[in-house]
């Protein structure tokens, strides 16, 4: 199998930005400053959960178990996305630019704070289209199975900022600031997760695994 272009090619620079489009309006909105998603996905969670609460019939239990199996399936699709998706193999041109763009980028300049989210545009109408797709698999479950899913997100969100834009925390975020940053400056194909190594672990990808192999 061809090796990620961006594995190869693309080094970490920990200052400076990239401009990515041509258009002032598209560059922009391709930045955002961390709060923003923040803000939005977590009054989106507060929005729907109040939807469950007012509007649904489910119990308390259902309503908790619903909302943690949420923040479950989002770690899992923040793992598979990360590693199939954003580190997708680059055999053609068209590949190697989307690639760039959704997170080669990002490998490039770490540091740049102002893509360590997705744009709250992109980020809202994703989360729309989950919130129709999911009425319709789920039902009323939706209303607390997806708050979990974007708490989950926006969680995720919060553990990237930290390991990008600070120093090593003395904490229990340090182990993920360790994490990433291995990722990052030494190993771009494998610890795939962010907000936790548990799936890393499930499917194999942590450092001390693929040095075993």
């Amino acid at each position: 199998m061809q090796s990620d272009v961006m594995e190869q090619n693309v080094k970490p620079k920990n200052q400076g930005t990239k401009q990515l489009f041509k258009s002032p309006v598209l560059e922009k909105l391709s930045r955002t400053h961390i709060a923003v998603p923040l803000i939005i996905f977590f009054s989106y969670s507060i929005a729907l959960l109040y939807w469950s609460v007012t509007h649904t019939s489910l119990s308390v239990f259902q309503t908790s178990l619903l909302f943690f199996l949420g923040v479950v399936a989002f770690s899992w699709v923040e793992y598979n996305v990360h590693r199939h998706l954003f580190h997708m193999s680059t055999y053609t041109k068209l590949r190697e630019k989307a690639q760039y763009i959704m997170h080669g980028v990002h490998h490039e300049f770490p540091k740049d704070k102002d893509r360590l989210a997705m744009p709250p545009l992109l980020s809202v109408t994703i989360s729309t289209v989950l919130l129709l797709l999911l009425r319709v698999v789920l039902g009323d479950f939706t209303f607390a199975f997806l708050p979990g899913f974007l708490v989950g997100y926006a969680g995720y969100l919060a553990v990237h900022y930290v390991v990008h834009a600070h120093q090593p925390p003395k904490n229990f975020f340090r182990k993920l600031w360790i994490n990433h940053s291995m990722h990052h400056y030494k190993h771009g194909d494998i610890i795939f997760g962010v907000s936790s190594p548990f799936w890393d672990y499930i499917y194999g990808t942590m450092k001390e695994k693929k040095a075993s192999n």
